[in-house]
């Protein structure tokens, strides 16, 4: 999401910025060093060359001059001779070329000796050589600088108008809402004329995928208001023909069990279908957010659940340890809930079946077939049935439960073993507790 601290055209303004620098640097560092090389190397060997022009001139003729110029002094001593015409602060360096300090006058000095013992001193002033270092270094250097900043800015200004179309895109869908985003602004009829090229085709892209969003989204609402009415009402009315149906004391043992099956299908199919619509509302499940007693809910379910193990010879159990509260949808609780009952139920032939509630968790335990450590990594897979394969059921009652869990935050986990039985325990971080 691009912001004023990380977007395209900071990051471009930070490039240019730290582009400029390191030209900047290696221009000085050039120039510094062109300067040690004017220094330590032209110069050198200037006066190198001055000196073996000098000796010629003196073998040719020994009252020759010593060179004695603007920039360059001379000093010839005989083998022997006096010094004292010679500054006192070169008359004692050694044979060789060498650089004073600005204490001791800054010059540049060569040294040098003849066969005869003649001694010749060459000093070359330091101001000069500052001079020619600022003229041929630093005045280039200040004209280079200046040339490479106004083509940064240059360069800058072109970059930023470049990448404004993408700055203006990024800017519209950051304001887009994800559950409708309107993507009318993108139409071409509607985007600046800057707009074009690479930018013009991903805004293009953008509209064609908000457009198929927004009807996918129309879509998604009409099914879950639609099939919210049209598929609770056919099994509303199974419902209460069977309970009409269980009123009839004529009806045989064997059509009594027939009508035990169908309610339970009905009741399977009442909560698949409330869980369906739930997952299906991306987002927002249209419940609304209740503060409630946990312990409410717990003690609904575990009575549905009762109905699932007639004929079993199964006791199902609440105990309440520590009650607690949520704020959330109390129907979304219900229907994770009851799959973990209804998944108990149906894997635990006999034995018990406890529903625990302890300070920000639920646990339901059973004495069922329980799972393998294979089945169980398994378990959450949709259509993934463990323990006893030969049991009705579609596979999917667990992976609703983690969708569910994943949806509002609330972990599940799950513990078993072959032969005796499951427990599941979901948490709660957000939970309150009870008054």
């Amino acid at each position: 999401m691009p912001t004023s601290r990380n977007g395209l055209r900071r990051k471009i303004w930070v490039a240019f910025i730290l582009q400029a620098a390191a030209i900047s640097f290696a221009a000085v560092l050039g120039v510094y060093g062109a300067s040690a090389v004017l220094k330590h190397v032209l110069i050198q060997q200037a006066l190198q060359q001055e000196a073996a022009h000098y000796w010629q001139r003196l073998q040719a003729n020994p009252g020759a001059d010593v060179p004695d110029t603007y920039n360059m002094t001379g000093y010839l001593v005989p083998a022997g001779g006096d010094t004292s015409k010679v500054p006192a602060n070169i008359r004692e360096l050694p044979l060789g070329f060498h650089s004073l300090s600005r204490a001791q006058g800054g010059s540049l000095v060569l040294v040098e000796q003849d066969s005869r013992g003649h001694r010749l001193f060459l000093l070359f002033k330091q101001e000069q050589v500052d001079s020619l270092a600022f003229w041929f270094g630093m005045a280039p250097l200040a004209i280079v600088l200046v040339v490479i900043y106004v083509i940064a800015w240059s360069t800058y200004r072109a970059s930023k108008r470049a990448v404004s179309p993408v700055i203006w895109l990024a800017s519209q869908v950051q304001r887009w809402d994800p559950k409708r985003p309107e993507s009318a602004i993108l139409r071409p009829e509607n985007l600046p004329t800057d707009v074009e090229g690479e930018t013009l085709v991903l805004a293009s892209s953008l509209h064609d995928f908000a457009s198929r969003i927004e009807s996918f989204v129309e879509r998604e609402r009409d099914f879950t208001r639609d099939a919210s009415h049209e598929l609770r009402t056919p099994l509303t009315v199974i419902r209460v023909a069977g309970d009409m149906m269980a009123g009839d004391d004529s009806l045989s043992p064997m059509a009594r069990k027939a009508l035990g099956r169908i309610q339970g299908a009905g009741r399977d199919m009442e909560a698949l279908i409330e869980a369906f619509l739930i997952l299906a509302r991306e987002g927002d499940t249209g419940l609304p957010d209740d503060d409630f007693d946990v312990c409410d809910v717990v003690r609904d379910e575990v009575d549905k659940a009762r109905l699932l193990l007639a004929g079993k010879p199964v006791e199902i159990r609440c105990v309440q340890e520590q009650a607690f509260h949520l704020h959330a949808p109390a129907r979304v609780l219900s229907v994770l809930l009851g799959n973990l009952l209804r998944n108990a139920c149906h894997y635990t032939d006999a034995g018990s079946i406890t529903v625990t509630v302890r300070r920000g968790s639920i646990s339901v335990a059973d004495t069922g077939v329980g799972m393998t450590a294979e089945e169980l990594a398994r378990v959450f897979e949709p259509f993934f049935r463990g323990g006893d394969r030969k049991k009705d059921g579609q596979g999917i009652g667990l992976s609703i439960v983690q969708r569910l869990s994943q949806r509002y935050g609330w972990p599940v986990r799950l513990e078993s073993e072959p032969g005796h039985g499951t427990t599941a325990t979901v948490s709660f971080p957000n939970h309150r507790p009870a008054a």
